[in-house]
């Protein structure tokens, strides 16, 4: 039997999983390979051109898709009244010769094509897992005076073998994307049900005016930018916002931090890419704008987004299209963006570090949510909440807080706000013993008021020089970004470091970030 956090961690390993494969797989790699046999059967058998059909097991059409010269043409063929379909339905090969002076299905496919058929080999595709056929490959004027042979008939078979476990791969692992964008969303919305229900729980006026408005603005079409410091969960009122859209629920959730993304590749992050549009590219990938397809993309510090991209995404947003990296196909989206920042985008605006054209088109609607000192009604609920939560998820039984512990939890400026909260709880419920009350003396806040300025917890009787490195780092990270109010660009200059580097050590330290 597994236990509830073994079954937590198993949802979010599989949706990781499936957002790898949502975003790895695209049609266009399943085309290429068919395409591959396509090119290759002409030169095995020095013809001139080869055609691949398809066929559904109760359709009485078969469908001509991938071809030499076909253009992306789609043809319809009959099983009955056609080479190919008599192939099919028989499973046997058709040799044929001299048919450029009869008449037929291949003559006006001809007249489509721009060609003149004059002999072919048709070879049936059987399915490896049904007594079926699910299509033909049908190669067309051999050059040889002679014609096609059946020594050329079992050099087909043999290698479509292999078309035919590439095309049961390709319809199966096309219904695994779409069961997987369904199971996606499923856990998503399980996994809100199991971790965020807590997140929710509210007591003030303040918070309800949130919950009011993001339940107000849900079903609308416009785009919504919420506001707040650091840990006071805009991501979940974001989803609020998100669920609260009957059309958009169901679609995906795709959640963007602009601060996590290195400048180089915030393009092929939001447009996507081509195979071999850069070193590395071995396969094409789908960009955040196609993900949010139908549904909602949330793009959480905003604010924190290069000069150098927002022209290109400020004109995909305006056009509802774009293109990939290395690509010349157009891409269209349809999405709602929500749009989040721990610092004023309109000072940002100001400062000359945001576009005013981008950020009028994002402004529509303003959400703000209050840190968690300005409602300390909330505090008392939310710390219940997250004790039976986490109770649930740790697989134990602590009783309850003591007064105290809630007294200091209702009097502490959380500058990390509901998270800082959150994991304080976890820490006390992993340090408290079954049936036991939560005391006053396992509580960090404690430790931090003891020690004043020292709130990272340093031994500072350890000689340790790599754990003397680690806090200070901690420590001065920590200041920068209160003194920015959350800007890396401006707490990296402050602390002499790249703004990459800081997201690292940021990721690194487990430095609490919204």
């Amino acid at each position: 039997m597994y236990k509830s956090a073994d079954i937590q961690q198993r949802l979010v390993s599989l949706k990781s999983l499936l957002d790898r494969i949502n975003r790895s797989w695209t049609k266009r790699d399943a085309e290429q390979l068919i395409l591959f046999f396509v090119d290759i059967f002409p030169k095995l058998l020095d013809a001139e051109r080869c055609s691949i059909f398809f066929s559904e097991e109760k359709s009485d059409d078969i469908w001509l898709k991938f071809g030499t010269g076909l253009k992306e043409k789609e043809i319809v063929a009959p099983k009955d009244g056609s080479l190919v379909g008599r192939s099919i339905t028989s499973g046997k090969s058709i040799f044929r010769g001299d048919l450029d002076l009869e008449e037929g299905f291949h003559s006006k496919s001809d007249q489509n094509t721009d060609f003149v058929t004059r002999n072919l080999l048709c070879v049936p595709i059987q399915s490896l897992v049904g007594a079926y056929y699910i299509g033909a490959v049908e190669i067309l004027n051999k050059k040889s005076p002679t014609g096609f042979t059946e020594q050329d008939d079992i050099l087909v078979r043999k290698v479509v073998k292999f078309l035919a476990l590439s095309i049961e791969n390709n319809r199966v692992a096309d219904e695994m994307i779409q069961i997987s964008r369904g199971v996606h969303d499923e856990i998503t919305r399980n996994s809100k049900k199991f971790n965020n229900k807590h997140q929710f729980i509210f007591a003030s006026s303040a918070m309800r005016n949130v919950v009011d408005m993001a339940n107000k603005v849900g079903p609308l079409p416009v785009n919504v930018f919420i506001t707040g410091e650091s840990g006071t969960g805009k991501e979940v009122v974001a989803r609020m916002v998100h669920e609260h859209s009957e059309d958009r629920r169901s679609r995906p959730f795709v959640a963007v931090n602009c601060s996590s993304i290195p400048d180089t590749l915030m393009e092929s992050e939001f447009f996507g890419y081509e195979k071999g549009a850069f070193t590395g590219a071995v396969s094409s990938r789908m960009g955040r704008f196609e993900e949010a397809e139908g549904g909602t993309l949330f793009l959480d510090e905003i604010a924190d987004m290069p000069m150098a991209i927002q022209p290109k995404f400020l004109r995909a947003i305006q056009e509802s299209e774009g293109i990939r990296l290395g690509g010349n196909k157009v891409h269209h989206y349809k999405f709602r963006i929500v749009s989040a920042s721990s610092r004023s985008l309109k000072e940002e605006v100001k400062k000359g570090n945001f576009r005013e054209d981008l950020f009028f088109r994002l402004f529509s609607i303003d959400i703000k949510i209050p840190p968690l000192r300005e409602r300390r009604e909330d505090i008392t609920p939310m710390a219940l909440m997250f004790l039976k939560e986490v109770n649930h998820r740790f697989n134990k039984k602590v009783a309850g807080y003591s007064k105290e512990v809630l007294s200091l939890f209702e009097q502490h400026p959380w500058p990390g706000n509901v998270r800082q909260l959150q994991h304080e709880v976890e820490r006390l419920v992993a340090l408290t013993s079954d049936g036991d009350t939560i005391s006053i003396d396992s509580c960090s806040l404690v430790s931090d008021i003891k020690s004043g300025d020292n709130q990272v917890g340093i031994e500072l009787d350890s000689f340790s020089l790599p754990l003397h490195k680690k806090q200070t780092e901690i420590r001065l990270i920590t200041k920068a970004l209160n003194k920015t109010k959350g800007n890396k660009i401006q707490a990296s200059k402050l602390l002499e470091i790249t703004r990459q580097s800081l997201h690292n050590k940021i990721k690194l330290y487990n430095i609490e970030q919204d």
